[in-house]
């Protein structure tokens, strides 16, 4: 199930806020981890218990962590905890990866391959188990102290608005929202205003963008005008934006209408004067993840200068592997991390002279070149698409309708349009709790249009392609 289905839209969202509503506070967590539970087992059944399991040892594994006296003990059970998680991220999300390429270099040297059945992957496995590891982490840092019912712990990682698309919520961000937090209609109407945005980014645009790409994609590179490949690429940039900030906007607001106050996932990233300013506004959960749990144990910028280009590349090498187990996701981390090394070497100083535009273009030409390599997983048909984008010739007129003009200059405007700090601050407005009554009956109606006439999509357009299985 995901948020941008009609099954998801009208039938549980509706059961499940008007149950949570009426409910006591005693027994709101308790429904939201039923919900939860439903939410995800409905799109991965053989999954669930998995996640069940190993949060129940989990959670004890990291509660003895807590009452443990001794530092020795303490590492000891927090090794376990790692462990376990890693392990199991290893296993599903890698161990096809791996006995791919050990296969592969063993076809080299005449040498027959491992035999192994594939994995299939769990939804949202990555999200999950980075917030297991805040969790550990954070207790054992002393940030927090742990929570004192398991149920509680598993509401906290089966959370069901951020379950599979995230943000990656760090527990000492939710942990005192999971016993004490303070719903108000403000909330619940600024969270569907937000919850419908989101839905529009990913029905309107997203969708639109991707069957657009998908047909430059799927074509022979070789036969693409350069016009065509640049349009390709394009879309697929603005569709993955739109997919993931929807999805996270959804999430926010879906929080909001039961009390939670997530923290936000993205802030405009085509505005970004450089690639480490994009990345401050890029999935910021993850990236702060890896500054908190990667970067700074590594050193961080506190290191000799050799040693902070080195962290970077380590982090975004990783960053790209956690994106998906292919060397393209790879390839595209080492390509962002190379552009921040840049950043640090000269690049920043340079875009500072040149002022906020030229950085902004920039970004915007790095950013969407180095999405072709994370969206096409075979090399040999990367590099074909690749010499496609410096080919001759447009080639775009058979292929773009009006409505496929329309909606690439609304996707172009949004991606863009909060580079004018009068519509920035109209963003703000916008997401802001209070509203006045005026404001509200306004956005509640321009809310509720918005809802109609992305089911309408949904239901006569059924084209809804789900990005995040591989994460």
């Amino acid at each position: 199930m995901v948020f941008s289905s009609v099954i998801f839209l009208f039938w549980f969202l509706p059961i499940f806020l008007f149950l949570y509503k009426l409910a006591d506070a005693r027994y709101k967590n308790a429904l939201i981890l039923i919900g939860s539970i439903a939410f995800y087992a409905w799109g991965a059944p053989n999954f669930i218990f998995v996640v069940l399991g190993t949060s129940f040892i989990d959670f004890h594994l990291v509660a003895a962590m807590h009452r443990a006296t001794s530092e020795r003990s303490r590492r000891s059970w927090l090794m376990a905890s790692l462990g376990l998680n890693l392990g199991l991220l290893g296993y599903f999300k890698y161990s096809n990866f791996f006995v791919e390429n050990v296969n592969a270099a063993l076809g080299t040297m005449g040498s027959s391959g491992i035999g192994w059945i594939e994995v299939a992957l769990p939804l949202g496995i990555s999200f999950f188990i980075f917030e297991s590891l805040t969790y550990v982490i954070d207790v054992y840092r002393g940030l927090h102290a742990p929570l004192r019912h398991f149920w509680e712990y598993q509401m906290y990682i089966l959370y069901f608005p951020k379950l599979i698309a995230g943000p990656i919520v760090r527990y000492h961000e939710i942990a005192d929202q999971i016993n004490e937090r303070h719903e108000s209609n403000d909330l619940l109407l600024t969270g569907f205003y937000r919850f419908c945005i989101g839905l529009g980014k990913k029905v309107l645009l997203a969708n639109h963008l991707g069957a657009l790409a998908k047909i430059y994609f799927a074509a022979d590179a070789t036969q693409l005008s350069a016009g065509q490949a640049w349009l390709g690429l394009l879309g697929f940039t603005l569709q993955i934006y739109f997919d993931f900030s929807g999805y996270s906007d959804m999430a926010l607001g879906l929080s909001r209408m039961m009390g939670l106050i997530l923290p936000e996932n993205f802030n405009n990233p085509f505005i970004a004067g450089s690639i480490t300013e994009f990345w401050q506004r890029w999935h910021i959960s993850l990236g702060n993840w890896f500054r908190n749990y990667l970067y700074i144990p590594l050193g961080g910028n506190r290191v000799e200068r050799w040693k902070v280009y080195r962290n970077l590349a380590i982090v975004f090498l990783t960053s790209g592997l956690w994106h998906g187990a292919a060397w393209n996701f790879v390839i595209w981390g080492g390509l962002h991390g190379f552009w921040l090394v840049m950043d640090q070497l000269f690049l920043l100083r340079v875009l500072k002279r040149l002022g906020r535009l030229p950085g902004m273009l920039l970004v915007g030409f790095i950013v969407t070149l180095c999405f072709g390599i994370f969206k096409i997983e075979d090399l040999a048909h990367a590099g074909s698409y690749y010499r496609a984008l410096l080919g001759g010739g447009l080639g775009i007129s058979d292929t773009l309708s009006v409505e496929n003009w329309l909606i690439l200059g609304v996707a172009v405007f949004f991606a863009w349009f909060a580079s004018v700090p009068a519509l920035q601050r109209f963003q703000e407005r916008v997401f802001a709790p209070t509203q006045g009554t005026l404001g509200h009956l306004l956005l509640f109606g321009l809310s509720v249009l918005l809802l109609l006439f992305c089911t309408s999509k949904l239901v006569f357009a059924p084209y809804n392609p789900f990005l995040y299985f591989r994460f």
